[in-house]
């Protein structure tokens, strides 16, 4: 195979990606597979910013890192496009339009659920189940390709069903990684590298080296100074580290860091998620929503903004930091091996959160499984958008709050 030319950055100035992100983040619903769809149109076909094998060697290596995959991917084209000034444009400008309507939404909802109806919300909660449950079908189908994994997953649900303390769930994916070791892999297929990265090995290792700084050392200082911007910025720091396996397992995490502090309650986090359906963009801009939820004088833009920053920061120092490492990493077999078992146990936690908090606080009655059934209909086999789905659950809700 002839090899193909090299990806250099610097070839845009930053407003130029943060344009054409931007326009991206104003468009892209569906969730994050859908955006990758989306960014292939506009980035490989139709600018011919990258080539296709390119393009699918960052796809895979921000589907092998924790953390939301679309804006990693988009924040790794930003960086080789136009450096680190390129990857900051491609992040701000995929993140901002979604972060903008949920934070309004969250200021809205800072003094409680009191100001918009009780059955708009509790619809937004509904058509939550939904879009868990889809997501629950979906990467079952991708990741629990055999017994060993099926058993995985219905495992570790099983465990966080018992025990739902954040740490537990990062034990439950350590172990599934571990065990993933002795399952069997498919072969990594070996290629010669195509781009050229603007990150130094040196720098990468800084990068990786920093991010596990401020992953210990963020609780530390808020221990040391008990301020609520650092256990804001240590809490979503966390969580953003932490994630494995797409936008939608950040729900559970996040809703054991913040409704048991006391930060939002758990009919306004539920509503919250819902109406991150409706918008496009990333999942994790819900960290938007929560900021500006929060009680007191960090809540509003400044809690917005700080949750934001934090939560999406692991992102970047990781992409960031493993692309000059990526080449060698894709293709050891042990790492391939352990990735497929944390991606079975993701399985797990979406099914524990799907049981636990999400259909448990929405199912009261046999109206609301009927009117989640109709949602997840409307997504799988009508293949709505998903804000026309969360428009109609809305709207549903209301009417049944009107009965």
């Amino acid at each position: 195979m002839p090899a193909q030319p090299p990806i250099h950055a610097s070839r845009a100035p930053a407003w130029e990606v943060f344009g054409v992100f931007l326009r991206l983040g104003l468009t892209s619903f569906g969730g994050p597979v859908a955006h990758l769809g989306y960014f292939r149109h506009e980035l490989v076909t139709r600018r011919a910013w990258l080539t296709e094998h390119a393009y699918a060697d960052l796809v895979a290596l921000c589907q092998f890192l924790p953390g939301p995959a679309s804006s990693q991917v988009g924040m790794a084209i930003g960086l080789l496009r136009a450096g680190y000034a390129g990857a900051a444009a491609a992040w701000l400008g995929f993140t901002l339009p979604s972060a903008v309507l949920l934070a309004a939404l969250g200021v809205g909802l800072a003094q409680g659920v009191e100001g918009l109806p009780h059955g708009l919300l509790h619809g937004l909660k509904l058509v939550a189940v939904a879009v868990v449950a889809q997501a629950v079908w979906g990467m079952a189908r991708l990741f629990c390709t055999d017994g060993w994994r099926v058993a995985l997953a219905l495992a570790a649900a099983a465990v966080l069903l018992l025990y739902s303390a954040v740490g537990v769930q990062m034990a439950v994916l350590v172990v599934a990684g571990c065990l993933g070791l002795c399952l069997p892999g498919a072969p990594v297929a070996r290629r010669q590298d195509v781009a050229s990265y603007p990150v130094k090995r040196r720098t990468g290792l800084g990068l990786l080296l920093l991010f596990l700084m401020l992953l210990l050392g963020l609780p530390w200082a808020a221990q040391l100074w008990p301020q609520a911007a650092l256990e804001v910025a240590g809490v979503f720091y966390r969580v953003g580290a932490l994630v494995f396996g797409g936008g939608h397992v950040v729900l559970p995490l996040l809703q054991a860091e913040v409704v048991p502090r006391g930060w939002v309650s758990l009919d306004a986090f539920m509503a919250g998620y819902g109406a991150a359906q409706a918008v496009p963009g990333p999942l994790f801009t819900f960290a938007a929503f929560l900021g500006a939820a929060l009680p007191g004088p960090l809540g509003g833009v400044t809690g917005a903004m700080l949750a934001l920053v934090a939560i999406f920061l692991p992102s970047f120092l990781l992409v960031a930091g493993a692309l000059p490492l990526w080449d060698r990493l894709r293709q050891n077999q042990r790492a391939q091996s352990a990735l497929a078992g944390i991606n079975a146990a993701v399985v797990g936690v979406l099914l524990a959160a799907l049981i636990g908090p999400v259909a448990g606080s929405a199912l009261t009655h046999l109206t609301d499984v009927a009117v989640v059934l109709l949602a997840l209909l409307a997504l799988m086999h009508w293949r709505l958008p998903p804000w026309a789905v969360v428009l109609g659950c809305g709207l549903a809700g209301w009417l049944l709050g009107m009965l």
